[in-house]
């Protein structure tokens, strides 16, 4: 599991290899996340959007935007937290994610950024 502090919110990430399968002819390595988002502050905060920067061992990035996650945008009062469950596909056995949240302080109506701490996706059968 790795973990972050930005601007009082926590989030923690961890990950599990799915398994593979082929589409198009190509081999394909899934893998799962669980990311939770903890509100140590002492205001209410709202998730509005995501940034995930995802890279496998054979050099190929993927950038991923979107509003919310999991179609939600959850407002998290403090002591809060949301957790959710995601995926991706790799190319390769290896890889890793990192990304941000754009948020939004409800009391102060600031936007700000939350860092996901970067993440490795690996396959246990290509480990030494």
């Amino acid at each position: 599991m790795v973990q972050q502090v930005t601007s009082g919110i926590k989030i923690s990430v961890e990950t599990n290899f799915e398994g593979t399968f082929y589409k198009n002819y190509k081999v394909h390595f899934a893998f799962g996340y669980k990311v939770t988002i903890e509100n140590q502050s002492k205001n209410s905060v709202q998730l509005n959007s995501r940034h995930w920067r995802i890279l496998d061992a054979l050099n190929n990035e993927e950038i991923i935007e979107g509003e919310g996650v999991i179609g939600k945008k959850p407002v998290l009062r403090p002591g809060e937290s949301h957790t959710y469950n995601s995926g991706c596909l790799l190319t390769s056995p290896f890889g890793a994610m990192q990304g941000h949240y754009n948020m939004i302080n409800l009391s102060k109506t600031n936007k700000f950024k939350v860092y996901i701490p970067s993440f490795k996706l690996s396959a246990p059968f290509a480990l030494n």
